[in-house]
Parts: C-alpha cells; sequence; structure tokens
C-alpha cells in the first residue's frame, strides 16, 4: 500500500502481526504498575474497544503483557510501516488543506529525529504524550484526511471523539489534554488513568503538534543565558571563558549546550543516559563528550584559561560535577538544572549514586525505594549549589520544578521569609520584565514544502520585517528587538532545523502580525512555494499559568489562577486559529500549571491576513493585560502604548497604591 492508501484505511483490516522490538531505539521509562487485578481489566477492556471482537482474544493477551512490562499499553503492533516524517504538504491525503497541516505536525512531532521516545509516541520531556497509542494516531490520521473545513475533531487526551459539523471560521481541531477533576490532579492520578486509557500527558508542544525539535528552545536558552551573563557580569563583558553549568540532554533541554555556543560561553550539561547524550553530540547540538570527572576539570580549566565558546557534555551525574567543581575550586559563573523534575519519580531526574540502570531498575521494581534516593540526591544537589553561590555563583530555577522538588524533600532551598525560594526562576528575573511582559515571546513558523529554500525566504522576511520595526520601536524594546535581529541572522548558520523546515523568534503583537503578513503575501505572490503553519510555544506572554515558572513573576497573589491561559484558547478559537489546545502539565508538572496553544495555516488567503491580524493582536495583549493588572511596570507601559496605537482595545488599569498608606496599617 501507499502512504496515502495507509492513511486513509486508519486501523487496518487486517490484524497486523505482532512486531520485534527495536533494540535501538530510546524507549520511554517503564512506568509505575499502580493499577489494581480488577483496574488492569479494565485498561484493556478500555484499549480492546478500538478494535473488532474478533481480534479481543489475541489482543487482550497481548495489551496485558505490555501493561505488565511497560506500565502502559502503547499498541506497538500498530506502529505504521512507513518513515515517520513531516512530509510536504501536497503529499497528504485531504480534502481540507488545514487539515493535511495538522497531519504534517503530528508526524513531525513523532519523527524519530525529533521524538525523544518515539514508539510509545512522546515527544520529550519523559511523558509528553502526542497520543497514549497507535490506535490513537491511525484513527486520528484518517479523520483528517477524510474532514472538510466544515468540519471539527475534536481529540480528547489523545482520544480522537471525531469529526462535528461546523463552519470554515472553526479551528478545524480542537485539543484538550489531562483535563482532571482538580482533586484528581496529583502525580500518581497521571499515573493511574494515563495507565488507564483515559487521559496523557500533553507537556507543551508535545499534544499540541507545534514541537519543533530542540530549535524551539534553543532560542529562549539563548535569550535567558545572554540576559543572565548581563546580570552577573554586566551588559559589555563578554561570557567567553565564563562557565554555564546545567544538566539534562533529553527532549527539550538537549538545547543547552547549542545555546551556550550561541551565547558565547562555556557549557557542561551533564547526562546520565549515554544514548540522549551521543545522540546530541551527533546531531551537532553539543561539541565533545567526556565521561570522567577528571578529564572534564582539566578540559574545562583549558577553556577558562582560554576564553574558549564550547559545550561539553559530561555523561554523569550533575551532583558530582556540582562536588567536583567545588573542591577543585572552579568558578562557576551561572548554574541552573534542566532536568525533567516535573516528572520526579518516572525518571526525569535520576539520583546520584546510582547508576542509569539501577534507577530505571527501582523506578520498576520498587518506586518507593527510588523516591527517597531522588529526595536524598535532590538535598545534596540544593547543598552544593549553595556552597557555589556563595562562592559568587548566580544559579536560576530555569522552571523544571527543580527548587519546587528540593523544597518538598527538604533541601535548604528557602527564602528566610519561609515562603519564597531563595534563588529566582529565570521568569521572575529575566524572561518575565525583560520580555514576556512587554509582549515578546516564542513566534515559531513551519515551512510545509518541507523545502529549505521557503524557510531561507522566510528568514529573510522575518529579519527585513524586525529590522523595519525595530527603527520605530521605543528604547525599553531595543535590546530584545537587537538580539532576536541577530538570532536570525545567524540561524541557519547554527544549523538548527531538526526535521520539519521550521524557525523560532521572540517577537511581540506588532512583530508577530507584520511578518506574518508578510509570509502571506509571499505565498499569494508564489515567491514562498506553499503555505506556512504559525504557532507558538505555550511557553509565552499569554498561553500559559504557572506560579513556577510563567507567571512566576505575577505578585498580585493571582499567580495560582488559570484564567489566562483559557480565556486564551477560547480567545484563539473563534478569532482564526486553525487549531488549539489546551493542557494540564507543562514543563513543571501535572497539576502545577495551565497551559494553551494555537496553530495557524497561512494559505496566502484574504481570509488568512483577516484571521491572523485578529488572532495574534488578542494572543499577546490578552496576555500582557493580566499582566498590567498584576501591577508589572513593563507590562503597564506595553498596554498603554497598545492601546495608544488601537483605539478600540480597552483594558482595565489598576491604581497603584501608595505603600506608606498601607505601612501604617500594619
Amino acid at each position: 500500500m501507499t502512504f496515502k492508501e495507509q492513511i486513509l484505511q486508519g486501523i487496518p483490516s487486517t490484524l497486523p502481526a505482532k512486531k520485534a522490538l527495536k533494540t535501538d531505539v530510546n524507549r520511554a521509562p517503564k512506568r509505575k504498575n499502580i493499577l489494581s487485578t480488577d483496574e488492569k481489566r479494565l485498561a484493556i477492556k478500555n484499549a480492546l474497544r478500538y478494535f473488532i471482537s474478533e481480534w479481543h482474544g489475541e489482543l487482550a493477551t497481548e495489551f496485558l503483557e505490555e501493561l505488565n512490562e511497560y506500565g502502559r499499553i502503547y499498541m506497538y503492533r500498530f506502529m505504521p510501516e512507513y518513515e515517520m516524517k513531516a512530509r510536504a504538504i501536497s503529499d497528504y491525503p485531504a480534502k481540507s488543506q488545514q487539515a493535511a497541516a495538522i497531519m504534517l505536525m503530528i508526524q513531525n512531532n513523532l519523527d524519530p529525529e525529533v521524538a525523544q521516545h518515539p514508539e510509545e509516541l512522546i515527544t520529550y520531556g519523559g511523558n509528553g504524550a502526542v497520543f497514549q497509542n497507535w490506535a490513537q494516531y491511525l484513527l486520528t490520521m484518517k479523520y483528517l484526511a477524510t474532514m472538510s473545513d466544515k468540519q471539527t475533531l475534536h481529540i480528547y487526551s489523545g482520544h480522537p471523539m471525531g469529526l462535528f459539523p461546523s463552519d470554515k471560521e472553526a479551528p478545524r481541531v480542537v485539543v484538550t489534554n489531562g483535563m482532571m477533576i482538580p482533586n484528581y490532579s496529583q502525580p500518581d492520578d497521571w499515573e493511574k488513568f494515563n495507565a488507564l486509557g483515559v487521559t496523557q500527558y500533553g507537556q507543551m508542544t508535545a499534544g499540541s503538534y507545534m514541537y519543533i525539535g530542540p530549535q524551539g528552545i534553543v532560542h529562549g536558552t539563548t535569550i535567558t543565558v545572554m540576559n543572565a551573563f548581563r546580570k552577573k557580569l554586566g551588559a559589555h563583558v563578554s561570557p567567553a571563558g565564563k562557565i554555564f553549568l546545567t544538566a539534562g540532554l533529553g527532549g527539550m533541554s538537549g538545547a543547552q549546550p547549542k545555546a551556550g555556543n550561541i551565547a558565547g560561553c562555556i557549557t557542561v550539561c551533564a547526562e546520565v543516559n549515554s544514548n540522549a547524550a551521543h545522540k546530541r553530540h551527533e546531531q551537532g547540538w553539543v561539541d565533545e563528550i567526556i565521561e570522567d570527572l577528571e578529564t572534564l576539570v582539566k578540559r574545562v580549566s583549558h577553556a577558562k584559561t582560554n576564553s574558549e565558546v564550547v559545550s561539553i557534555a559530561f555523561v554523569g551525574n550533575i551532583v558530582d560535577v556540582w562536588e567536583k567543581f567545588y573542591k577543585d575550586e572552579i568558578l562557576i559563573e551561572l548554574g541552573s538544572d534542566q532536568t525533567s523534575l516535573h516528572n520526579p519519580w518516572s525518571g526525569g531526574y535520576y539520583p546520584v549514586g546510582l547508576s542509569f540502570e539501577e534507577s530505571n531498575s527501582l523506578i520498576r521494581n520498587n518506586p518507593e525505594e527510588f523516591k527517597k534516593h531522588v529526595q536524598e540526591s535532590l538535598r545534596r544537589h540544593a547543598a552544593i549549589v549553595n556552597k557555589h553561590v556563595e562562592r559568587g555563583t548566580y544559579f536560576f530555577d530555569y522552571g523544571n520544578a527543580f527548587l519546587l522538588e528540593s523544597s518538598r524533600a527538604g533541601a535548604d532551598v528557602m527564602h528566610e521569609n519561609g515562603i519564597d525560594f531563595r534563588y529566582p526562576s529565570y521568569v521572575q528575573d529575566i524572561l518575565g520584565p525583560m520580555c514576556f511582559d512587554y509582549g515578546f515571546g516564542p513566534f515559531r513558523w513551519v515551512c510545509t514544502s518541507g523545502e529549505s529554500e521557503d524557510l531561507r525566504k522566510s528568514d529573510q522576511l522575518a529579519l527585513k520585517v524586525m529590522r523595519e520595526v525595530k527603527t520605530q520601536s521605543p528604547p525599553e524594546i531595543q535590546q530584545q528587538m537587537q538580539d532576536n535581529i541577530c538570532w536570525i541572522e545567524e540561524a541557519e548558520k547554527n544549523n538548527l532545523v531538526v526535521g520539519s523546515q521550521a524557525r523560532i523568534l521572540y517577537a511581540d503583537a506588532e512583530g508577530r502580525a507584520k511578518i506574518a503578513e508578510a509570509f502571506n503575501q509571499a505565498i499569494k505572490s508564489g515567491d514562498i512555494s506553499a503555505p506556512i503553519v504559525l504557532g507558538r510555544d505555550h511557553h509565552d506572554v499569554s498561553g500559559t499559568d504557572s506560579p513556577y515558572r510563567e507567571t512566576s513573576n505575577i505578585y498580585d497573589g493571582s499567580k495560582f489562577t488559570a484564567d489566562m491561559a483559557i480565556q486564551n484558547v477560547i480567545g484563539d478559537s473563534f478569532r482564526g486559529a486553525t487549531w488549539v489546545s489546551i493542557h494540564n502539565g507543562g514543563g513543571v508538572g501535572w497539576g502545577e500549571v495551565m497551559n494553551g496553544g494555537f496553530g495557524m495555516l497561512l494559505d496566502g488567503s484574504q481570509e488568512a491576513d483577516r484571521r491572523l491580524k485578529n488572532m495574534l493582536f488578542f494572543d499577546v495583549n490578552n496576555g500582557i493585560s493580566r499582566r498590567s493588572w498584576a501591577r508589572n511596570n513593563e507590562a503597564l507601559f506595553a498596554i498603554k502604548r497598545e492601546m495608544a496605537r488601537t483605539p478600540e482595545l480597552k483594558v482595565t488599569l489598576p491604581n497603584l497604591v501608595d505603600e506608606t498608606i498601607l505601612d501604617a496599617l500594619t
């Protein structure tokens, strides 16, 4: 069968043979054996409803084996035979071009070059899933291939509930992931209900089909590291020869060494999974690999002496590196961590003192013992970080729940007030006041032709627009504009594309709309050969309510509310988004964040031009408005500027209180 025929058949009419699993695939950690006997029975019953009754006897036995072995039913037998990758949009069987674009993005999220655990349908973060199982993938692709522009596909945590009549103005797909009743949003709830096959962890851009490989976070990490060094060293001191020490090379965190190279420092990134470290090295995301501490110390000392710019992957535990550098008096200028501590008990964080293999065995066979090791490691980890900070290290939490989980483990990470953490999150110190409050966030696009020439043309258009916008920009955002101009100028040279022909930059509402307009006109004229998909990371101005990351610089008490993310997705859906998504989970943990995203197809039409102006404007200014109501000075500046330019925009502004009035009351 051809690729198109396989897509159109959905679940095959003949039962495929059982597959022998590959041994060279980076496989997801085996999950907890958390279900009771009755619950396992229910999980199998749930899985079998995708298939005709004649297959149930054979599949029931197989699904029980998967559940016992892996803690999940992935339905490996139904993995497609064709190569999983983003094809040109014209290669997809589809009645709706918008639906074809979504098919392209789904396959890009599952491309083995992009995805962390592709055969388990996990894109990044250890648990960020596109679907729960392969039956869901097959059905979804068939629905997308056969739907019209007057239908909407509704997807419940990976399950395609079905096509419903709508109209051309409606989104083609509405995605929800992990929407739980609040009292059922603890980590073990995810383990249980995901094992039952009724919910999933969509992360941020995995379950919304908008992940573009590590490039997405390379840019955000570059902006963060550049500004962190400016805070540490001063605006005009080069970071060459200065150390950025961190951890994590799987999934999105694999972007850190590349970002360090672009920022111009020495990056040392520890990774316990040798396969992940070598994969990043082979892909060119990290310059060197070192596997013993003494060699690492010598190499880093030489790099500091010679003011090098180099990225080094250390295969081992990050705690050992912190402790060794302290003992050998190696100054660490910047320190952070980007292991998946939103998922601490299932392979997101590997404790010091245990090998990778020993940890994986404990995760499966003795999860309570593994949890003890993780918490002991976090206490030790935090303690050595504190010692380095006393020597002058600038440490920041990178939104991976490091400080949150360390505090829960009893580590010394709390501020003397007993409420706040002793170290800021990178949003509190850097991205919040410098970017999000002004409306700057991770705008991204994908060239659906799959042609590098189209990406090159789009880069040049974006660069032209940003240079023009910069000439009219106020002093408050000149640095942001210049950083992103430099980013786009260097993007192709930095070899950032993995999977689809995609790009990202940080832009505000004005920049996003003008770049999108330029793209739409270029598609209309034929200068760009095929439509472009617009999107963004959920890690943005408006998309995410997350008290320990995206909204950690909200100080009016509302950082634990989730109105902004919900309003964002609803508002985008009727202003022209091609698809919208809302997730519980994201990068800081199940029950700790609500995040929403969108995708929009630009096809060169007048309708696309109208939609992009309405939707992109709201998508950004919704968040600036919330941030200005929280009394953030930069957001107040930004929303007042926007209201002066846009008479139709009327935003409620706060009346600021003289603190002496409150002081007199207490």
